[in-house]
């Protein structure tokens, strides 16, 4: 039973427990088997696909949505033309921010086969996003089943170069009208593609950074581990800035605290003050985000078996103290766009710092495996379990109980 206290304080913001329930509780899903289909008339010119091709520019001829509002469910999903949106100024997400994402990938095998990577691990985040925002839940395997379809419309978007691959952006975001903090009654899940060249066009590259003292990206208690627009736009003008000073990326800091680069997970091979080997990234402890490519590299880094594997904090200066006393082995970053990202200098408190990389390959040496191993199974070169063929109907997603995130 609810201490009457706490419903009223509720009230008080302008909505009840009820309604949150409401929103949870009578939600169903949307089935791939009702997905309908229109194909555009009017196709559009596909990009060169060379180092030209910028990430995010292009996209496909058709988007996958559907939409959900509270009294009658989920609509049937569906494949349209990509057109957009007609948005109304009340609109929630536009006024709160109330939008979650997901990126993924699709690469065109070496067999010719269309793989997705890890695809379940997105479609159990992005559902953790939507819950956090108090949206509609709905079954991954749905979700995922329509993302194969439309990938499957515009297979002849897809780029079959290596190192390109087509960019996949599933988006949840409400579509309720009316200003006021409160839970949304209307909601739409759409995907999009977008073919998308190397992140490094002129070959693997190591990258500077510029630890961030002020700004912080995330802090306990507050959403940095969901995906959620709202995380990423907030970043842009602090990255302007760092890049004006000469460096790629910002290294994110939370009570000196190292969480992540960029948009991206860090890790980095050293030896500790004990003298152990030990490959190193944050905690999922809320502070970052529990990348797809981060949980790869952590199981990739203990089959090697080869040093400690640790998911732990470390500060700002244990690793320039490490820097200084030359233990630190190399870093990178980890993340869908990047894949495995090396770096070769820090800036922190006025000073640059280098971080050792192996200049005949333009990264550390583990790096360059983790990042090679990795290509090998998303083109499918190397047959594993994380390749998944769009023709694959064995792919099944743990179903968890639909319930409130933690708050």
């Amino acid at each position: 039973m609810q201490a009457k206290g706490t419903l009223n304080t509720f009230k008080n913001f302008g909505f009840s427990l009820q309604s949150i329930s409401k929103s949870y509780f009578s939600h169903s899903t949307f089935y791939a088997k009702n997905l309908s289909v229109e194909l555009s008339k009017n196709k559009k010119t596909k990009p060169a696909y060379d180092n030209t091709l910028k990430f995010g520019v292009a996209t496909t001829d058709h988007i996958m949505l559907a939409d959900y509002d509270q009294q009658n469910g989920w609509e049937d999903p569906k494949i349209i033309p990509y057109a957009p949106f007609q948005i109304d100024p009340c609109n929630a997400t536009l006024h709160y921010a109330i939008e979650c994402f997901e990126g993924m990938k699709a690469f065109y095998g070496v067999d010719g086969q269309i793989r997705l990577f890890r695809p379940e691990k997105n479609m159990e985040r992005m559902r953790s996003s939507m819950r956090r925002l108090n949206l509609p839940d709905f079954e991954g395997n749905e979700l995922l089943a329509c993302i194969k379809e439309l990938i499957k419309v515009d297979k002849d978007w897809m780029p079959k170069e290596e190192g390109f691959s087509m960019y996949i952006r599933p988006t949840g975001m409400s579509m309720t009208n009316l200003l006021g903090v409160r839970a949304s009654d209307k909601a739409r899940v759409f995907t999009v593609l977008s073919p998308v060249g190397p992140y490094f066009s002129d070959g693997f590259k190591p990258l500077k950074i510029y630890a961030e003292k002020r700004n912080v990206r995330a802090f306990p208690g507050g959403v940095g581990h969901y995906k959620l627009g709202s995380n990423y736009g907030p970043t842009i003008a602090v990255s302007t800035e760092v890049e004006k000073k000469g460096y790629h990326q910002v290294l994110w800091l939370t009570d000196d605290k190292i969480t992540e680069i960029g948009a991206s997970n860090f890790c980095f091979l050293w030896y500790n003050e004990d003298g152990e080997k030990e490959f190193v990234t944050a905690p999922l402890d809320g502070l970052v985000l529990p990348g797809v490519t981060r949980d790869s590299v952590l199981t990739l880094a203990r089959e090697k078996n080869q040093f400690k594997v640790s998911e732990r904090h470390t500060t700002i200066h244990e690793f320039v103290k490490a820097l200084k006393e030359k233990r630190v082995i190399e870093a990178f970053g980890c993340g869908t766009a990047v894949t495995v990202g090396p770096l070769h200098c820090l800036h922190y408190d006025g000073k640059d710092y280098e971080i050792p990389i192996n200049k005949e390959l333009n990264a550390g040496e583990f790096t360059k495996e983790l990042s090679e191993n990795l290509k090998n199974i998303m083109y499918g070169r190397t047959k594993h379990q994380w390749s998944v063929p769009i023709d694959d109907p064995s792919i099944r997603i743990e179903t968890e109980p639909t319930a409130h995130a933690s708050l």
